[in-house]
């Protein structure tokens, strides 16, 4: 039976899917509370809140549901907790953006103290607010978390773009890895070499992932629908992890211009950039895009240009002028129908148990 698997058994799920956590604001305690009541691990994704932030979701959360939910962080990467940049590279990235900022009508940006929460004060305020799932990217959790983990008994859950990254957070005693394809919406989380050079396929990699550790493999990137699910779990993953179509529910936190772009016939046409945020990620081609693309050497490092980033989307999004704004997407956004969490959940579970009955009867 495709839903007894070795993640649904240890997480005490229904049904072996995992929702995709989302960074920068679009995770919702609505969407992954939907989630979890129709026996998924619903997520959420918590780097950009600080401590007191991180704690007020695992309570709303709590207050939502009883099932089991993961919260997800960003291991610093380089010196993405402490930036390095001077007075003057930040001053020559708001001159490119000046005539963005213009546009939306805001004011100049002035240099803040931090461009991001402090890890250590955020992985302190995960492991006080005990969820049942620890998961994150961009690295693998230090040997002190990881015990402090299993000590308070939180399934970790690392993510891997290659075997290599899997290998590592095998031996690291990482609990669960997501093996992640290109075809993924939203950032690459590659840590062991460049974003650029480990870019493989979820049907390519899952496989050889499985095939390298002997931790529990779930799949993602590029599965939209049932027959993406069922793809995974035949070549040996045992959950299937899944953003973009949910991420186009109304219950994420993606926002009605962000949703409505998931649906269009734009949403055909994503690319791999490092201009919205600083890291290479996948989002719908748009003016923006297009037009930072030739200064793409130029822009800082994350969370620098993410933060620059974030202050334009909040703007375009309240202007509905999607051109000026990252609208992260996954290659199989075409395949999404469903709007409403629920509706998605339920599909994909009878979706899903029609094609498994369907081969033993053709077997």
């Amino acid at each position: 039976m495709w839903k007894n698997s070795e993640v649904t058994r240890r997480l005490k799920l229904a049904v072996p899917v995992v929702q995709g956590p989302f960074g920068g604001g679009m995770s919702s305690v609505e969407l992954a509370a939907a989630v979890c009541d129709g026996g998924g691990l619903g997520s959420f994704g918590v780097h950009h809140l600080d401590a007191a932030g991180i704690g007020e979701v695992a309570r709303r959360l709590r207050e939502r549901t009883d099932a089991p939910f993961a919260l997800n962080l960003w291991i610093p990467l380089d010196d993405a907790d402490q930036p390095q940049i001077d007075d003057a590279a930040f001053a020559r990235n708001a001159a490119l953006l000046a005539p963005y900022f213009g546009e939306l009508g805001l004011p100049a940006p002035r240099r803040p103290p931090r461009f991001a929460p402090p890890y250590s004060e955020q992985i302190e305020a995960v492991l006080q607010a005990r969820p049942a799932v620890f998961s994150f990217v961009f690295g693998i959790a230090s040997q002190a978390v990881l015990e402090r983990c299993r000590a308070l008994g939180i399934v970790t859950l690392g993510t891997a773009t290659t075997v290599e990254e899997a290998l590592a957070l095998e031996r690291a005693g990482v609990d669960m890895v997501v093996a992640t394809g290109f075809e993924a919406g939203g950032h690459r989380v590659s840590f062991l070499r460049a974003a650029e050079e480990s870019l493989c396929g979820t049907f390519a990699l899952v496989p050889q992932v499985v095939d390298a550790v002997r931790i529990p493999v779930i799949a993602a990137g590029g599965i939209g629908d049932a027959r993406g699910v069922a793809a995974a779990l035949t070549l040996g993953a045992q959950a299937v992890q899944i953003g973009t179509a949910f991420l186009a529910c109304r219950e994420s936190n993606a926002g009605d211009v962000h949703r409505k772009m998931l649906f269009s016939d734009q949403a055909r046409h994503t690319a791999l950039t490092r201009v919205f945020s600083g890291r290479l990620a996948r989002g719908i081609r748009n003016r923006l895009m297009t037009e930072l693309q030739p200064h793409a050497a130029q822009i800082p490092p994350y969370p620098v240009q993410n933060w620059f980033g974030a202050l334009m989307k909040k703007a375009a999004a309240a202007q509905e002028r999607p051109d000026l704004m990252s609208l992260w997407c996954g290659q199989a956004a075409p395949l999404i129908r469903h709007q409403d969490a629920r509706a998605l959940m339920a599909a994909l579970v009878e979706e899903t148990n029609a094609i498994f009955q369907t081969r033993r009867g053709v077997a």
